[in-house]
């Protein structure tokens, strides 16, 4: 009998801190939904300044040094097709077909990741990078991804694609103080975005995923062979991603 007491005591303390943990989730989640930003201004207004601009601008200041920030907003019509087909191809291939989220993508990194028990290899798509960029940090906490996550959806839900991918390329980071891809082709080639080659496009889209660390002004020997990666992954002539960006209008 004491011990069926006792058994009952266990599975109902268990019973109870089940519910409670699973009541402060959802609250937890439903807080983090909340407060996420309206997106939908960002249909036809382009913000002057975003999180990682001004993340960058902290962190000048508390070196002592300048904040510089270079950017010029072009509309995506008017970038050569050369660089979105180079940034496509190099960060997100199936871009054009997902939404939002690459799940085939996410399962091989989670696999790479836990074969190598350490974290290597991002499945991060355009839009996460974009909703990264414009509203977060580059911090992995797991409260930071979730608000990620849930930004990407609104985004995709609001927003076109193209309209995504022109603020992408408009927004993100491509140096120190170099902000979008008119900026980084008048600041590494001198011309406009519109005029760059495959071979330009090629080297700015591998400068992306650490853009102050390899520049295009002096790339190195991974940069370069990150290039012609991308180059050839432009070349091949079995990927949808051509007719996927000429659907989707400009």
């Amino acid at each position: 009998m004491a011990e069926s007491r006792v058994s009952r005591s266990i599975w109902g303390w268990i019973a109870r801190t089940t519910v409670g943990g699973v009541a402060v989730l959802l609250a937890a989640v439903a807080y983090v939904w909340l407060t996420l930003p309206d997106v939908r201004a960002l249909r036809t207004a382009t913000p002057s300044t975003t999180a990682f601009m001004n993340l960058r601008k902290s962190e000048a200041l508390a070196a002592g040094q300048r904040a510089s920030v270079s950017q010029r907003f072009i509309r995506y019509n008017r970038i050569s097709p050369a660089l979105v087909r180079a940034v496509l191809v190099a960060e997100d291939a199936a871009f054009f077909q997902h939404d939002g989220i690459d799940y085939d993508e996410l399962k091989e990194s989670f696999e790479v990741n836990l074969e190598r028990r350490q974290l290597v290899r991002g499945a991060s798509t355009i839009t996460q990078q974009l909703a990264k960029n414009l509203y977060l940090s580059p911090s992995r906490n797991p409260a930071r991804k979730l608000r990620e996550l849930l930004i990407t959806r609104r985004l995709e839900a609001e927003l076109s694609k193209t309209r995504i991918l022109e603020l992408y390329l408009n927004l993100i980071e491509w140096g120190n103080g170099i902000w979008g891809a008119e900026a980084a082709s008048l600041q590494y080639f001198g011309i406009s975005a519109g005029q760059l080659s495959s071979e330009q496009a090629a080297l700015l889209a591998a400068a992306i995923p650490n853009p102050r660390v390899y520049s295009p002004a002096r790339p190195s020997a991974l940069l370069l062979r990150r290039q012609k990666m991308i180059l050839d992954r432009m070349e091949r002539k079995t990927s949808p991603i051509e007719k996927d960006t000429a659907r989707s209008g400009g």
